[in-house]
């Protein structure tokens, strides 16, 4: 049998549909990046570039859901603890700051 030459590292990452939809998955569930990579056996680069679509689409599920648990709380709830939770998540993971202006609408 002849030796045939292969390109040296690991082969490509070919990402198919149920890959794509636990990527989504966890990252709606505010999974961390580096927490996805062993569950798929790839980088975060490899990660970032063949799910970008999914992590975005992810994240903003779980900011969504965030805001409405905040406008549900804040609507009448007399639960501080959560509301305060709530908004530590929001900060932390996307930003938010009571000391910024909002964004521009348009």
């Amino acid at each position: 049998m002849q030796n045939q030459k292969r390109a040296p590292g690991r082969p490509p990452h070919i990402p198919g549909a149920t890959d794509r939809r636990l990527v989504l998955i966890l990252a709606a569930e505010g999974v961390p990046q580096a927490a996805i990579c062993p569950v798929l056996d790839v980088s975060e680069k490899t990660l970032r570039r063949y799910y970008r679509r999914e992590l975005d689409i992810g994240s903003a599920k779980l900011e969504a859901a965030l805001v409405g648990h905040l406008l549900r709380l804040a609507s009448g709830s007399d639960d501080g603890v959560a509301l305060r939770a709530i908004r530590f998540v929001l900060q932390c993971k996307f930003g938010w700051s009571p000391y910024m202006p909002p964004p521009p609408r348009g």
